[in-house]
């Protein structure tokens, strides 16, 4: 699908398998925050991981460098501990939103850190991914 595009910025691949599994349900790739912007998608997935609270350094340069006036864009990540993520989340829906863009939605789930949430994302978690895919796509 030509309009819909999933990029994503993950360091140790927790956020890497879920936007996998989100470009597997849409039937396209996952693409790297340091390539351009494509002009065409209608839908943006943009995620990343959790680091100390706030979106990766990577995803923060995309959003900055990029325009994102009339874009739809649903956002996803992980974090390794809790209520990591929803300051991540919430970073980059400020972000965003002051770049122009329209927030779909928004999912994230436990990732994999050190000795915590072994064996996360699990299936669970990469279903659900898959699962708000299709919601965002329905949305958009």
């Amino acid at each position: 699908m030509a309009d819909i595009a999933v990029f994503v910025d993950s360091r140790g691949g927790n956020t890497r398998k879920v936007a996998d599994a989100i470009a597997e349900e849409l039937g396209v790739t996952v693409g790297d925050v340091r390539a351009p912007l494509p002009d065409d998608p209608k839908i943006l997935f943009l995620g990343s991981g959790t680091y100390g609270g706030a979106p990766g350094i990577g995803m923060m340069k995309f959003v900055t460098d990029n325009t994102f006036t009339g874009r739809r864009v649903a956002i996803f990540g992980t974090s390794g501990g809790a209520g990591g993520a929803e300051k991540m989340i919430a970073a980059m829906t400020d972000a965003l939103k002051r770049k122009g863009a329209t927030i779909l939605g928004s999912w994230f789930c436990r990732g994999k850190f050190f000795v915590l949430n072994w064996g996360r994302p699990n299936r669970e978690d990469l279903d659900n991914a898959k699962k708000f895919a299709r919601e965002m796509f329905r949305a958009g």
